[in-house]
């Protein structure tokens, strides 16, 4: 297992008032997306475990891209991959700032 830990400036915080938000799940070629309201507003965390090594690299960029795209800050998300590709890895973050932007049933 390798973990990688990645903590990025970010020019907007995250919107809506829900504490947490999960999607996915852990299989093989998928991933499971934790994110939490635990950060400065103007800085998003992102912690990966992941079975596949030597992958560093490409999921820094999805993680720059995906920050640098949507509104992260003030948010720690937690990755638990299952070999996922980097479009699903990109898919699922963004079903993560989606639900947790959206009010609580």
């Amino acid at each position: 297992m390798e973990t990688l830990s990645f903590k990025l400036s970010a020019a907007k915080r995250a919107a809506g008032t829900r504490a947490q938000a999960i999607v996915g799940v852990v299989a093989s070629g998928n991933l499971e997306v934790l994110l939490e309201r635990a950060s400065p507003p103007d800085v998003c965390t992102i912690d990966i475990a992941t079975a596949a090594h030597g992958f560093g690299a490409v999921w820094e960029a999805v993680v720059r891209d995906f920050v640098a795209r949507r509104a992260a800050g003030g948010l720690r998300i937690s990755v638990n991959d299952g070999g996922a590709r980097p479009d699903t890895v990109a898919l699922r973050l963004a079903q993560g700032i989606r639900m947790i932007e959206e009010p609580e049933a």
